[in-house]
């Protein structure tokens, strides 16, 4: 990290601020923009995947003679294809991957884990000829037990899915397989002691269903492989550097044998972070020596991709009568489908971030079932935990009969308080996210008869990551960014800004790209609110660097030291009268000079990000429940949040809303319901339902601005925090709006009705 990055954060801006037209508007609107399934060949096949139809069961054999023999398969491919890798080998992104699971997870082995697992794929001339070939298929099963629910999967008489799986981090090790995957702890203090200390102790169990991203566009890829084994693929990736990985590894290739390009995105929210079709093609499009196109249908996307994990958890708090947290302890077991993952460990550190708890106690189980494996979804595992959190403080705020604003702000952490999970924070925006909670119009709008209003805060630590820049200048004063983070929420118009900023031109002059593999070093993932900050620090870096060297032009030309100038609204300028008088030389002049004083000008920047500062949120929302039916409808709703500083506040703006918007559907409507025969029942939008516009009123927002010091301009990821308090705002504003505490996410009519007529005793 450059030294000057760890100065104070600037905080006076010409372009950063402001808010020009998004550079992927018109294309995205007029249908010019290339998403995953918009690639095409006239020499392509079409790919299928055969699922199994079964929850758990053995793969005893698979035949595949006939469908080879149909005419138009050009290829089929099963777990044959794919060599064996080591049970612990991995690739290292922001987090280490085991890619024995991720493996297991694109093509099935021994076993089938869940309905929807893949056992074989097809390449065929037409989607008709492969779905035929798919029915040709026989695949022989021996049908084994299985568990979706997670308390009855830690049960200790529950079918095991990995018989090599042995509890981790438990003492003494355990010398029997089960299904849970790892066991950890988040402790400090004596919680005994603290509930000692309390005057009013309230304990809830509470438990949260699976929900999906609900991106719109399905995972898609187009993969092509050359006779001298290079090979190519396009896809639809938050992460196009992370799937080249996976694929090389999954298929045994080196990475320099493989370019990949991510296309433009619809929709990801994290469960575009890891791959599923993506190495099945590239198998089958080398089998076949033929270009393959795969398309997931709706089904296979709600079947076999992955969503958050299910939740059951425990949670007890104590306050002080004057509102004073004195302990919390909670269990919290979380599902993360057949293979270990979940994100228990993370959803824990962020429970009680938000508050200066001296004592808590979490005890956390990362548990497998019979269901797809779960994927990021934005600020993984972090709505879940927070919610026992923020529904019990609500709980005790009516208890003691204190504001539950200002029970928050009682215990809010500022600048020098140490997190329960380690880290002492600079500074931060918790209580500033409060104050304008508390002084929103919103906040002071009177409630009617059978409407509540609910509170609820909500922290994510962000992440900065390995990141490469580009900016080259051209000739004619223009200059081209190339970024490897794919943009899921208008990075492309924040490093413009950012990079004009730096260099002093117009921000309509700089163009962004997205680059393939093969044109910068590595890029992790975009994900974990990562890419502002640490693109955003690379791009800074690169424009420096383009700077330094058009200084160095300048002073070629001048015959002075370079040292001797500066650069300044775009241009450079002798330092002083003593470095001489000299006119200024713009971008321009100095770009349209670069074949005689050099040649090319570009910037480059490779960095490992550190310094991402946290993320606070707090949010209001005011419902009212159909007493006869249990409808809930969402009034208004408020977030407020600290982006340190927003590069271009329409898309902060934006993130905050769609976070609001998926929490609420988290909340009300959206889960995965599964049969007794281990079968999903809802897989589709019909029966799955996420919002719509009619669903949900305008959401109101408010950006504060705390500026992070491991920024050059102050920039706090935003991206996931927002989805982080929904599920608790809105179950605090049902639970008053009906007088009965909810706890059972998602709190559907049914449920609803079923707490008021229990009320009625």
């Amino acid at each position: 990290m450059p030294l000057d990055n760890e100065l104070s954060p600037r905080q006076s801006f010409d372009k950063v601020g402001t808010r020009p037209l998004r550079p992927d508007g018109v294309d995205k609107v007029t249908g010019r923009a290339r998403y995953g399934a918009d690639v095409a060949d006239a020499n392509m096949l079409v790919g299928q995947v055969l699922r199994s139809p079964h929850a758990h069961a053995r793969v005893v054999s698979i035949n595949t003679k006939k469908a080879k023999k149909l005419a138009g398969v050009k290829a089929v491919v099963t777990r044959d294809d794919f060599p064996h890798l080591k049970g612990d080998q991995t690739i290292k992104g922001e987090e280490e991957e085991n890619m024995w699971d991720v493996a297991q997870n694109v093509m099935a082995r021994d076993k089938v884990l869940y309905e929807g697992h893949a056992v074989a794929a097809v390449a065929a001339t037409s989607k008709a000829v492969a779905r035929e070939a798919l029915k040709l298929i026989k695949v022989k099963y021996e049908v084994l037990p299985h568990v979706t629910d997670v308390d009855a999967a830690m049960a200790p008489d529950a079918p095991v899915l990995h018989d090599d799986m042995f509890t981790a981090g438990m003492e003494p090790a355990p010398t029997k397989p089960s299904n849970i995957a790892e066991y950890s702890e988040i402790a400090i203090g004596d919680v005994e002691k603290g509930f000692a200390e309390a005057d009013v102790v309230i304990e809830r169990s509470f438990r949260t269903e699976a929900a999906h991203q609900g991106y719109i566009e399905p995972h898609a890829c187009f993969a092509s492989v050359s006779e001298d084994g290079l090979a190519e693929l396009w896809c639809c990736t938050q992460g196009h550097y992370t799937v080249r990985a996976m694929c090389a590894a999954i298929l045994g290739w080196d990475l320099a044998s493989l370019r990949v390009t991510s296309s433009e995105i619809g929709g990801g929210f994290g469960g575009k972070t890891t791959v599923f079709l993506e190495p099945v093609a590239l198998a089958l499009a080398k089998k076949a020596h033929r270009p393959v196109k795969m398309v997931m249908s709706r089904d296979e996307v709600l079947r076999a991709s992955g969503p958050t994990s299910s939740t059951s958890m425990t949670m007890k708090i104590g306050v002080t009568r004057d509102g004073r947290i004195t302990a919390g302890e909670g269990v919290y077991k979380f599902q993360g489908g057949a293979f270990a993952g979940s994100p228990v460990p993370y959803g824990a550190a962020c429970a009680f971030a938000p508050y200066d708890t001296p004592n808590v106690l979490l005890r956390c189980y990362d548990v497998v079932t019979n269901r797809p494996k779960q994927a990021a979804y934005r600020a993984p595992g972090a709505p879940m935990a927070c919610l026992p959190v923020e529904a019990l403080l609500d709980e005790l705020a009516e208890k003691i009969g204190m504001d539950p604003v200002e029970l928050r702000r009682k215990n809010a952490v500022k600048e020098g308080s140490s997190s329960a999970y380690g880290p002492t924070y600079g500074p931060i925006g918790m209580i500033e996210s409060l104050d304008a909670v508390e002084n929103h119009d919103l906040a002071k709008k009177p409630l009617k008869a059978n409407q509540g209003r609910g509170i609820a805060s909500g922290f994510w630590p962000n992440y900065g990551g390995q990141t490469c820049v580009t900016l080259n200048i051209n000739a004619d004063g223009t200059a081209l960014l190339s970024l490897g983070t794919p943009d899921i929420g208008g990075s492309r118009a924040s490093m413009c800004l950012m990079a004009a900023e730096e260099l002093g031109i117009p921000y309509e002059n700089i163009k962004a790209i997205i680059a393939d593999t093969s044109a910068l070093g590595h890029n992790d993932t975009t994900g974990g609110s990562r890419v502002t900050h640490s693109a955003g620090m690379a791009t800074i870096d690169a424009a420096k660097d383009a700077i330094a060297k058009m200084r160095e032009r300048a002073a070629q030309i001048w015959g002075i030291d370079p040292d001797a100038v500066v650069w300044r609204d775009g241009a450079a300028h002798p330092s002083g009268h003593n470095a001489g008088d000299f006119e200024p030389m713009s971008l321009a002049e100095l770009a349209a000079m670069a074949p005689q004083t050099g040649g090319p000008i570009a910037g480059h920047a490779e960095i490992n990000a550190e310094g991402a500062g946290n993320s606070f949120s707090t949010h209001l929302v005011d419902v009212e429940v159909d007493p006869e039916t249990g409808q809930v409808t969402i009034l208004r709703y408020l977030v407020v949040q600290d982006a340190g500083k927003a590069i271009h506040p329409d898309y902060v703006e934006g993130q905050y809303q769609g976070g609001a918007v998926q929490g609420i559907g988290w909340a009300l409507n959206e889960e995965y319901v599964y049969g007794e025969d281990g079968r999903l029942q809802n897989p589709s939008f019909l029966d799955y339902r996420i919002p719509v516009c009619s669903d949900v009123p305008m959401i109101d927002t408010v950006i504060v601005e705390v500026p992070n010091p491991g920024h050059p301009y102050g920039v706090r990821g935003v991206g996931e925090t927002p989805i982080v308090p929904p599920l608790a705002a809105v179950t605090n504003a049902v639970s008053r709006a009906i007088g009965q505490r909810l706890s059972d996410i998602p709190m559907s009519p049914p449920k609803i009705l079923a707490a008021i007529e229990a009320a009625k005793g």
